[in-house]
């Protein structure tokens, strides 16, 4: 049978889960269902309902380093080769559909999801998740980017309203998602929970068919984030294929209803089916099943990928040169012989993660302690855990770990510092930039001992270093995987030289932010006011001094460049590995747009090629122009245009330092326009002071922040109920808000299901319970929370009978019985 040939109801009932983790399929067009998983550094394969937090036992798998570590590569062959190894494992579990990888830009450091995320660049970030996705569907599974798009906060994702200009959000936010369509097609594609100018992201037509389907050519299926689907209906209009976990039949009789009403077509709901279908088919795995990964040699394989991406991904921070004379020598490695004090909580419990969704049970645990002590060449002196993990004030650890370190036979201190796992997570966004004042008053103690102090930092995004200036040498390593500690022991050594260039600006303190005056949006509408001068984009326009810039990496080797030369198709120039030890840097190029153009910030990546270089040896590098490197998007012509001009063109290590630069006559298709005077501080770049008035230029229409809603709606988080008037509602949202801090305080780590609770909308309800609240019965509970009690109470009754009779209805016309 075609699937055209269904009726409305089975043709409904595939645009919605039928559990947790699988779809819907229909026996009768030969169409089965399938099964998604989190997966952007690791399949997180759940057994029956599982839940969509990381909360439930999952089956082993390989934990690769987080996106944001991967990112640190720069390196998209690399990404491509976990990738596969990724695929590998989804086929062997069973998996069709791998929820990843996480393709949002880093707006602002705090982002507790920024260590899933690649980088504050869409260059970077595109180019990075177009490895991974080849990899991952080398396999015959469907990779799934994600989240589509502007996604930039936890705080009240699920009700959270992104307001941003046009031009900023087609160049920064979405380019990243566009080079991955158009360079590896994925098959699949996530959207995320918050609206995008007051439309959600899977009922957003402007998104999901005019720029995703009808500009970048994806044909595959559009899913919802785990409830993130608002509309059934309004979905289906757009261009949103599948809504998951599970509303039962609620979103069937919706999207029934409609067609028989006539305010959807049939064709609408015929082409979102036959994408659900198309990934049925695409993905029909041969029935593998193996059940563990352990049994064979696909998990110590894949423990060596995870490896080689971690030792990639390393980056040197600092490397001083200690001694005088004869004697001087770079900190590391560390000489042959030496005797090492290994200071630090995660030294000994490696934290190599994230927590949430994406959190894998690992086939293997390493420790830094255990592999430096393994690894031969050099002799741990002792060990003292230096701080509590979790921050409490404990002045006797730092003794004991001082007290190692003093000892006359130790050479230099290692010592492992960062942040905890309730610090990063889904769910709920960092608080502060800074580490645990603990560790920081650890550091300082050990800086004083006069031994050289090696700091080997674990976070998944940039922190707060008070302690730099008085460390001689610092190596971070990020989330760096179930293999990090190997690793980072093999860096330490010499036994790796690490090639890792930072993938976001670290500042000097949180203030430096552009956003961070008004971050993360406590309202509905999250302002995106900086508009382009995000991350190194406004550093570098503003000349704010940073702690490291954008794409900044030290090696154990020296590198030289030279020779830039530009023509129509890109730019040629040398480098030389000065040094005696075979090396790999990172080669980037910006582009300056002319002057009295449109307003840019200063600098933008537009290219970059990792370059591996034996000792002395020198290389040519060719990095090409492509459709990326000299556009802007020009709001008023609804297009992509190049302005004509003396463009200039730059090189080098990092955003910083570009030693090569020359001028380049581009023949664009319109002139160069002078910005509009009225746009004001955003023309220097200065948006911390940035009017409303210029605001209201920049985005082309008026942005006025609302105040707190007098009544609640469907899409109004469950946190805001602490202002109903309601005694219940109030009640329940000061309980949840309570318990979740005295779970974190208790166990060290975010009670992520209330969290989730918290950020949802009650419409949400209705997605995420198979069926057991519809609609009405949302309604019904929003009337509690604006202080109607008892016929809120009276409400949902009367509305779960109805329901659960209506269900039975729908379970039996879809069974034909």
């Amino acid at each position: 049978m075609e699937l055209e040939e269904l009726s409305v109801a089975e043709k409904a009932a595939m645009l919605s889960g039928g559990s947790e983790w699988d779809s819907r399929g229909n026996d009768r067009a030969g169409i089965p269902s399938f099964v998604m998983s989190d997966g952007p550094h690791g399949v997180r394969r759940q057994l029956g309902e599982g839940d969509h937090l990381g909360l439930g036992a999952s089956k082993p798998a390989t934990c690769f380093p987080t996106a944001g570590t991967v990112a640190n590569s720069w390196d998209p062959a690399l990404a491509e080769e976990m990738g596969e190894a990724l695929g590998q494992e989804a086929h062997d579990l069973d998996v069709n559909v791998l929820l990843g990888p996480g393709m949002n830009i880093k707006r602002n450091p705090l982002c507790g999801r920024n260590f899933e995320y690649y980088s504050e660049d869409p260059i970077v970030a595109g180019r990075m998740a177009s490895g991974l996705i080849r990899g991952i569907q080398s396999n015959g599974v469907s990779a799934c980017p994600k989240h589509f798009a502007v996604n930039s906060q936890e705080l009240c994702r699920q009700a959270s309203n992104s307001v941003i200009d046009e031009r900023t959000m087609r160049e920064i936010y979405l380019t990243a998602f566009e080079i991955a369509v158009r360079e590896a097609a994925p098959m699949t594609i996530m959207t995320s929970y918050n609206e995008i100018n007051g439309v959600y992201a899977h009922e957003n037509k402007h998104l999901l068919q005019d720029i995703l389907r009808d500009e970048w050519g994806f044909d595959g299926m559009v899913v919802s984030d785990w409830g993130g689907s608002n509309s059934a209906v309004a979905a289906v209009k757009a261009g949103g294929s599948l809504e998951m976990p599970s509303p039962g039949f609620t979103s069937v009789r919706e999207l029934e209803g409609a067609v028989r009403a006539g305010t959807l077509s049939e064709a609408d709901l015929n082409a979102r089916a036959a994408e659900v279908a198309k990934i049925a088919a695409a993905t029909r795995l041969a029935g593998v099943g193996r059940d563990d990964l352990l049994k064979d040699g696909v998990a110590a394989a894949h423990h060596e990928v995870a490896r080689k991406v971690a030792e990639n991904s390393s980056v040197l921070l600092k490397n001083a040169i200690v001694g005088e004379g004869d004697n001087a020598s770079a900190t590391l490695p560390l000489k042959a012989g030496a005797r090492v004090a290994v200071v630090g909580d995660m030294a000994k419990t490696a934290r190599f993660q994230g927590s949430g969704s994406s959190k894998v049970n690992a086939t293997r645990d390493e420790n830094l302690l255990d592999e430096l002590t393994a690894m031969g060449g050099i002799t741990v002196a002792g060990y003292q855990q230096g701080y509590d993990r979790h921050g409490a004030e404990n002045r006797v650890l730092i003794e004991d770990a001082v007290a190692l370190a003093a000892h006359g036979d130790v050479d230099a201190i290692l010592a492992v510092v960062g942040l905890d796992e309730r610090s990063e997570s889904e769910g709920l966004d960092r608080s502060t930039m800074a580490i645990p004042k603990v560790q920081n008053d650890l550091m300082a103690a050990l800086a004083k001992t006069g031994k050289p102090v090696i700091a080997v930092l674990v976070a998944g995004s940039p922190v707060e270093l008070p302690w730099f200036d008085d460390v001689e040498a610092v190596l971070y390593i990020g989330l760096s995987g179930q293999a990090g500690a190997s690793a980072a022991a093999r860096v330490l050594t010499g036994a790796v030289n690490p090639s890792g260039h930072l993938a976001e600006t670290w500042p000097m303190r949180y203030d430096d932010c552009p956003s961070s005056g008004w971050y993360p949006a406590v309202g509905r509408d999250a302002i995106y006011r900086e508009g382009p001068f995000v991350g190194y984009r406004y550093y570098g326009t503003v000349q704010v001094p940073v702690r490291f810039p954008f794409g900044y990496g030290l090696s154990y080797s020296s590198f030289a460049y030279g020779g830039l030369t530009a023509d129509e198709t890109g730019v040629s120039f040398t480098v030389t590995n000065g040094s005696d030890v075979a090396g790999a840097t990172v080669a980037q190029l910006y582009v300056r747009g002319p002057e009295g153009g449109v307003l840019r910030p200063d600098r933008e990546l537009k290219g970059f090629a990792k370059v591996a270089l034996a000792a002395h040896e020198t290389a040519t590098v060719r990095i090409a122009f492509d459709r990326y490197t000299f556009r802007h998007f020009d709001v008023a012509a609804n297009g992509w245009k190049t302005e004509s001009g003396v463009w200039t063109l730059m090189v080098g290590g990092n955003a910083a330092d570009l030693p090569l630069s020359t001028p380049f006559a581009v023949a664009g298709d319109v002139d160069a326009v002078p910005a509009d005077p009225a746009l004001g501080h955003y023309l220097t770049g200065d948006v911390k002071n940035v009017t409303d008035a210029e605001m209201t230029v920049l985005f082309r229409r008026d942005v006025i922040a609302p105040g707190k809603p007098t009544t609640f709606g469907v899409n109004d988080p469950i946190s805001s109920w602490v202002d109903s008037k309601g005694f219940v509602a109030r009640t329940v949202a000061k309980t949840l808000i309570k318990n979740e801090a005295k779970t974190r305080q208790k166990t060290g780590a975010p009670d992520l299901n209330t969290l989730f609770i918290l950020n949802m909308p009650p419409r949400a309800m209705s997605k995420m319970t198979q069926g057991m609240v519809d609609a009405a019965m949302v309604d019904a509970i929003v009337k509690i929370a604006n202080g109607h009690t008892f016929r809120g109470l009276g409400g949902i009754i009367a509305g779960y009978f109805r329901n659960q009779s209506a269900n039975k209805r729908t379970e039996k016309e879809l069974n034909h019985d």
